[in-house]
């Protein structure tokens, strides 16, 4: 038998040693060793044992002495060709190794435990079925009814059914397991197994039929069906007002693409959001779907990655990581509200879902679907300028006027001496809703009592000791947390410093809550934010209790704003509009304007109008005023102007590398070099511009410190190439062992 050589990614390699290792192929393991499998080998001077997986496998070798790969691990390869040229693209694009990819794009229960076993297995049930024709188990029934009658019971059953679940048999019968024993003695019964999915709980309904489109729908379906026609790579922007009815449009471009016989992936940015969009979905594709996101349990998101995989399901719904599901020829790839951020990874691998979707769609000659009411800035200039194919909806579906929107200056409420979270005007229109049966929802974009809790005599603040920043106070166990690490404390009575009187500042939705319940004690009022939401599934059990037990107020953070339909919610509050205004990142208005837009759309979907009141100490700020308008184009205008002065994408890519470690002198320092490195090589790449090195906002997290380099310029491979260099240089430094560099594309931070 001819040498084989296989190219291993080995999990062990970091980001600065990565690369194709070379092993030999044992004879014993010749036929078990395939492209796309995994395997135990060998590695570093110890020879210590770790996974990898095959990329090639090849006749010959440059190295002249070989390690031997030590075991197979899988039955069948893992990774299709496919898959492995994506891993090998999101290394050079997203500066990890292969083998971080790997992990990524497969589903958790397919990896091992620290005792070597597989952490989700197949799930089986045992199967009877009848060893008799049909005849024969009836006869059999007749002569047994009587002198043995759990028998027949359970011979009677299997004559109605091919097989049956044992343990259902049983159940339905009362028959005892020693009755199924002797049937099968007597060779009237065969048992056997068979494999079932573990299947996340979906809302069941009646089938539909497709939706009906109005015209402005119909221009949309017809000019997107065209480009999935097209068979070639295209994408396209569907941009529509908050309620015009995109998800429609969706439902008949994917019925479109299955008809063709072709797969579809649906990417929705939150996981509260895959409950209603399953639902609604559900009623057209029935079984064809299956759902992924990191809510379901290892055993379910790994049956359902096998369905998918084996052709059952060919829709996958889902969360960023759907972006990875095995679907066979891709027909179109959508991601719903393409602006979030949460499509954008901030773990290693740091990969953007929306540049995994064009690659994907790039070699799959597949239609990618951005849509939005509120798109990316970075979209909606491809779109003007010819690269993505662009169509618009600019009416709601139900012919509804977009809702009303008040602004209110919270300066003015403060001179009148309100100073609390609900202004006078947003008082009297609860109370109103509140009378008319109808619902309301406020929105402040931050959990918790009170921002921090300080002293008014000496000035003390409760900092966290791990990060670098206060700690916020939740009233619902008297407790300071912080956000960044976990880190929580008991509130103390008076100040720990000086004995004064503590003042809590600020506020996030629990103070908001206790405000509401002292202004309307007899109404029901449900909070949504990451404190009430934490169990598997109880998002989706507050909408529910929202919509069926018409409950008046709903108060929440950010995944209150996007993607929710609810026909009796008539009024929407945004309170502290500004907050995110004034963070310093390049994309601070672009957000707070999403945000805003998003929220106020989901006051009156339904047959009644809609109003909204955004609460503001800077009521005269233009990206309110656009976002109370429900103004996109007026607001694209100003900010592409702004993006070009600052030379920010659009204009320019923007990459960084961070320095992380426990002592800043030592990240200062590592992060020094880097730049000086980057700087080098800029000097050779047109239009490349190097900011910093300086920390970032919250310079402490976790006890490690943080500091960054920025490098805006032109996309290209060789920018790229010189932010990997300078990785790779910074990490083979021993003087910097006890720092960690990592280079990130345009993060959210």
């Amino acid at each position: 038998m001819p040498i084989r050589i296989a190219k291993i990614a080995v999990s062990a390699a970091t980001y600065s040693i990565d690369k194709p290792y070379d092993y030999l192929v044992p004879e014993p393991l010749a036929d078990s060793i395939r492209v796309g499998s995994r395997v135990s080998v060998p590695f570093g001077k110890g020879n210590r044992t770790c996974e990898g997986v095959v990329l090639a496998i090849e006749q010959s070798s440059e190295i002249g002495s070989l390690k031997s790969v030590l075991a197979s691990l899988d039955r069948e390869n893992v990774l299709t060709p496919a898959q492995i040229r994506l891993a090998l693209f999101m290394r050079e694009r997203f500066f990890c190794t292969v083998y971080d990819a790997v992990r990524v794009m497969l589903p958790a229960g397919l990896w091992f435990d620290a005792e070597g076993r597989r952490k989700a297995n197949d799930k089986t049930v045992e199967i009877a079925s009848l060893a008799l024709s049909s005849d024969e188990a009836e006869a059999l029934v007749e002569a047994k009814r009587l002198r043995s009658p759990q028998q027949a019971a359970l011979l009677d059953l299997l004559c109605c059914f091919d097989s049956l679940p044992v343990r259902d048999m049983l159940v339905h019968t009362g028959a005892k397991r020693s009755s199924l024993a002797a049937l099968c003695k007597a060779g009237a019964v065969e048992l056997g197994e068979r494999e079932v999915y573990r299947r996340p709980k979906i809302t069941a309904s009646e089938m539909r039929p497709l939706p009906t489109l109005n015209e402005s729908q119909q221009q949309a379906f017809d000019g997107l069906q065209a480009l999935i026609k097209d068979d070639k790579a295209n994408a396209a922007l569907l941009f529509g007002v908050t309620g015009s009815g995109k998800t429609s449009v969706y439902i008949r471009l994917i019925d479109s693409v299955l008809q063709r016989g072709q797969g579809a992936i649906l990417l929705v940015p939150e996981i509260a959001l895959t409950p209603q969009m399953l639902e609604t979905f559900s009623a057209h594709f029935g079984e064809q779907i299956a759902v992924l996101h990191s809510s379901l349990s290892i055993g379910e998101r790994y049956d359902e990655w096998k369905r998918v995989k084996r052709g059952e399901a060919r829709l996958v719904i889902g969360t960023r990581s759907a972006i990875f599901a095995p679907v066979e020829d891709l027909g179109i790839l959508i991601i719903d509200e393409e602006q979030e951020e949460t499509y954008k990874s901030e773990n290693t691998p740091r990969y953007d879902a929306r540049e995994i979707a064009k690659y994907l769609c790039a070699r799959s000659r597949a239609l990618l679907l951005f849509g939005s009411a509120t798109p990316q800035i970075v979209s909606m200039y491809s779109a003007k300028k010819g690269s993505y194919h662009y169509f618009e909806l600019k009416e709601r579906f139900n012919e509804q006027e977009l809702p009303s929107v008040e602004i209110v200056d919270m300066k003015r409420e403060l001179r009148r001496g309100n100073n609390g979270d609900i202004s006078s005007l947003l008082r009297d229109e609860l109370q109103s809703n509140i009378e008319r049966g109808e619902q309301s929802i406020l929105f402040i974009n931050r959990r918790g009592a009170s921002k921090l809790v300080s002293c008014g005599e000496c000035g003390f603040t409760y900092r966290c000791p791990n990060c670098s920043v206060s700690l916020t106070y939740h009233s619902a166990r008297r407790r300071l947390m912080c956000h960044y690490c976990g880190y929580s404390q008991r509130v103390d009575a008076a100040c720990p410093s000086c004995g004064g009187e503590l003042r809590y500042i600020g506020s996030g939705t629990q103070h908001v809550e206790e405000e509401l319940h002292e202004l309307f004690p007899e109404t029901e009022i449900l909070r949504m934010d990451t404190d009430t939401v934490a169990p598997v599934g109880s998002h989706e059990k507050l909408f529910d209790r929202f919509r069926s037990e018409n409950i008046p107020i709903m108060v929440g953070t950010q995944m209150v704003t996007k993607g929710l339909n609810f026909e009796n919610v008539t009024l929407v509050g945004v309170l502290n509009a500004d907050q995110s205004l004034y963070s310093g990142d390049y994309r601070a208005g672009e957000r707070s304007f999403s945000l805003i837009t998003q929220v106020v759309g989901r006051s009156g979907r339904g047959s009644k109008p809609g109003r909204a009141v955004i609460q503001t100490f800077t009521p005269q700020n233009q990206t309110i005023l656009q976002a109370a308008r429900q103004d996109y184009e007026d607001f694209y205008s100003s900010e592409i102007e702004l993006r070009k002065l600052q030379n920010a994408p659009p204009f320019a890519d923007r990459y960084t590398i961070t320095a992380s470690g426990a002592q800043e002198e030592q990240v200062e320092w590592a992060i020094r070099y880097v730049c000086d490195l980057l700087r080098l090589s800029a000097a050779e790449i047109p239009g490349t511009v190097v900011l910093g090195p300086a920390p970032l906002p919250v310079v402490k997290v976790n006890n490690r410190f943080r500091h960054r380099v920025n490098i805006y310029g032109i996309d290209s491979a060789a920018i790229r190439k010189a932010v990997s260099a300078a990785v790779i240089e910074c990490s083979r430094d021993k003087r910097f062992r006890s720092v960690s560099i990592f280079s990130d594309h345009d993060p959210s931070d």
